[in-house]
Formats: structure tokens, sequence, C-alpha cells
């Protein structure tokens, strides 16, 4: 008879945002006539730049002549847009990343799942906690956690870095030592961030210890801070340490579309073992490459006028952050982001679970963010909003907040 993978059943409850889904969507059966704001999942609102909507349409062109049709994708992506992300988003950062170590894939999600295959199963993670779920959920699946425990909410073999209000939410070198670390930064929930020197030394750290960081820069451009790292490869060594993870769907607003890549250093190697290589076979193995119509849609991204549009469009929503960050502090909130990255994270009132607050704003202020607890333990008593939301929406929902 078959068999399953038991890991699967060691994971608790539903993903966060499908047990969110639920709840809203009973909320919403129960009361249809209640107007529900949402600005609980990082899902961008604003339609795609008219440039990049002209270059997709321009390759659905090209697929319906015989001429200039495309079929499968090479295994990295085309060389046009790794050429474009090459230049464009690290060597103007003076990054040393050439075109053939980037690998275009159909998001940051997949990625971040996915990486963890190419890594042993004795492999020790280390992880922010609050943190993204898909990093812990992803290595659970892989029999990589060890047991967990529901009353502390957390797995025996992960080792957790607690990003509370006291470091200020900032990871601290882990007393047990981690092989692989996960580290995102703009964060995601937190929406707070590091100095290029407080990156600087994970990096020294990683190398020193033998361990390799999985970063994902998925909100790099949300940075405004000059002191802040858009790459880690702006860090020395980090070529030999780090593997970085990036996404069109927020700073381009490709969430619907779906692009990402993941950069994997050729002098990443495990002894002789080259991660690149690895990485290559798993991708060319399990992946068929982003459609040619999206990738021309990710080269336009680097154009000149798809560049002026996206920075309108970063400052749309960062004003929408600011507007939330400032409105929750005027209404006696405490409240953290908002600044590199299109997240607040706020402390609950009246000593409120995650989930508590949760209820409360959608059943009297009828607004959706999401519980901090969803993101690990230490997120338990804070609570996270978007700024992905339309203005207009945001405005009203910070004044139906003010209301309880």
């Amino acid at each position: 008879m078959f068999k399953v993978n038991d890991n699967y059943q060691k994971l608790p409850g539903s993903y966060l945002f499908s047990t969110i889904a639920k709840k809203v969507n009973t909320y919403s059966t129960a009361n249809p006539d209640k107007s529900i704001i949402r600005l609980g999942i990082g899902d961008v609102t604003q339609p795609i730049a008219p440039s990049i909507i002209a270059a997709m349409h321009n390759a659905v062109d090209e697929m319906g002549n015989a001429a200039t049709f495309r079929g499968y994708a090479p295994d990295l992506g085309y060389e046009f847009l790794r050429s474009a992300i090459a230049k464009n988003d690290y060597a103007a950062r003076c990054c040393d990343i050439s075109a053939d170590e980037i690998f275009v894939s159909d998001g940051a999600k997949s990625d971040s799942g996915n990486i963890q295959e190419i890594f042993s199963v004795d492999n020790k993670i280390a992880v922010c906690d609050p943190v993204y779920p898909v990093y812990v959920d992803s290595n659970v699946m892989a029999g990589r956690t060890g047991t967990y425990d529901p009353k502390t909410e957390m797995w025996s073999d992960v080792i957790y870095m607690p990003c509370t209000m006291e470091n200020n939410f900032v990871p601290e070198f882990p007393k047990e030592t981690p092989d692989i670390i996960y580290l995102c930064l703009p964060n995601n929930p937190t929406g707070t961030t590091i100095t290029k020197s407080q990156l600087q030394e994970w990096v020294d750290y990683a190398n020193k210890n033998g361990a390799v960081i999985i970063y994902d820069a998925a909100y790099e451009a949300y940075i405004s801070e000059d002191d802040v790292a858009h790459s880690i490869y702006e860090c020395e060594g980090a070529k030999t340490c780090a593997i970085e993870l990036r996404s069109f769907s927020k700073n381009a607003g490709f969430t619907g579309v779906r692009l990402g890549f993941t950069v994997v250093p050729k002098e990443l190697k495990c002894g002789d073992v080259s991660l690149h290589a690895m990485w290559a076979r798993r991708h060319g193995t399990k992946f068929n490459g982003a459609p040619y119509i999206v990738q021309r849609a990710g080269e336009a991204v680097y154009s000149d006028a798809g560049k002026a549009e996206l920075k309108q469009q970063v400052a749309y929503y960062m004003n929408n952050a600011k507007t939330i960050k400032e409105g929750l502090k005027d209404a006696g909130y405490t409240v953290f982001g908002g600044v590199n990255a299109p997240y607040i994270w706020l402390k609950t009132p009246d000593q409120m679970t995650s989930w508590e607050f949760f209820d409360y704003l959608l059943e009297n202020a009828n607004v959706v963010g999401t519980p901090g607890s969803g993101f690990g333990p230490s997120g338990e008593g804070y609570f996270r909003l978007t700024a992905f939301g339309s203005y207009e929406n945001t405005v009203a929902a910070l004044e139906r907040i003010k209301k309880l």
C-alpha cells in the first residue's frame, strides 16, 4: 500500500492566510451588508504600470506570429531579462553578480519554499521570530524541524531568533550555531530592517561558522534610508555564504502575473560541491520557466519609463504606510515599521491576543489585518497591517479604527 509523507501531518492547522480567508468569508456570509476593508494579506491593488502592460501586449503579438513565437524558456530564464537584472539590481550597486548566476522563476514564494531541497535534512535552520511562515513550513514538510510543541508553538529542531520590542525587532546571533539562516530584510512582518554594517556582521558570522544565509530581499524597493543594503551582495564575502531571493510582486505589482528570481553565486560551495550547479540541476528538472510574455514584462521594469512609473507606485504605497503609522499613533497605538517596508507592526491594545484583536477589528471596524502570532510565538500580542490597499480604503480603515 502507498504511503504519504508523514511530515505534512505535523503541520499545525492550515496556512496562516488560508485561515484568515476562511474567517473573513464566514463573517462576510453572515453579514452581507458589511463593507470589509482588507489590509491583511500583502497583495497589491494598483494596476500594472503602462509601459509594462505595453511590453506584455507586444510579447502577446509576438506569440501570434510564427517568426517570433517562443516555446520553452531557457532553464535560467531569457538572457535579456537576466542581463537587465544583473545590470540594474547588482552592477548599479557595485555587486559582482553575473547574469548566469541569476535563476528566473515564478516568484519568491516558490523559491523560498523550494530552496531547502538542495540541503541535507540534517541541517539545522535558524529563523527570525516572528517570520514569514513559508520558511518554517517548507522545512517541516522536508522533515528538518523535529517535533512541534503546541504550548510554545515552537519546533524542537528549529533555532528561533526572537525579534521583539526589546531588541528593536532585529535578530541577534543565536547561542546554538545554525547551518542555514533565513533573513528577510526589510522584514515581513515587522517592517523593520538593519544597517549595512549590521548585515555585514551576519555575513562574517556565516562565513566564520560555515553557514549559508537565505536572504529574502522581496521588499528592497521600499528602502528609503541610505544606510540600508538593497542586496546582501553589497557586503564583502557574501558570495561565499549567501543565496538571495527577489520578487517582482511588490515592486512591480506582479502578484497575479508571477515573476521572481534567485541568485546563487558560483563561489558558494559546500566543500567541492557547487550550490549553483545543484540549484541549476533542480531548476532544470522541476521548472519549465516563467512565460515569455511575463519575462518581457519583467524586462520592461528596468526601462526608463518602467523605473519612473514604479517609483511613483512605491511612493503611493509608502504614503499609505505613513498614513497608517501616523494615524495609529494619533489613536494611541504603539507602532513600528512603515519606513523601509510597506508593513505596519502594532502592539495589540488592552492585552488582547493577536487573534482576539483580529476578531475585534473584523467585527467592530470591518477591517482585516494579520495576527502577529501567525508569524511565530514572538509575534503574539502584535498585529500586521499592510499598505497595499488603495489610499481611499486606507484612510477609511483608519477612521473606523479610531472610532473604536
